[in-house]
């Protein structure tokens, strides 16, 4: 299991939280964090491991999400049931697929 995130959730604490249940991490490193890290020298450790590839992968589920979300029953969260929701977003995927094939 991996987690894609942004930059905003590379700190230590999240990192190791996902370590900790074995979970591996693809998110990248701040600025100011690697330059903190540089400047401690030796005892800054090292980075943290950083898949490009599978971050591109991040981008592609995100506007994925925005697209159904730009569909005011998905937004707005209007059903109450879980299978009727579900159909909510089936019914969105298939229109959004419908009108642009390629994502």
């Amino acid at each position: 299991m991996r987690v894609l995130a942004d930059k905003a959730y590379s700190s230590r604490a999240n990192r190791a939280y996902l370590r900790r249940r074995g979970i591996q991490a693809v998110i990248p490193i701040k600025k100011d964090q690697q330059a903190n890290r540089l400047n401690r020298g030796r005892k800054g450790g090292r980075p943290p491991g950083f898949d490009a590839e599978r971050y591109k992968e991040r981008n592609t589920a995100e506007r994925c999400v925005n697209k159904l979300k730009g569909h005011r029953a998905v937004a707005l969260r209007t059903d109450k049931r879980e299978r009727i929701y579900e159909g909510t977003i089936d019914v969105a995927s298939i229109r959004i697929w419908l009108r642009d094939p390629v994502l």
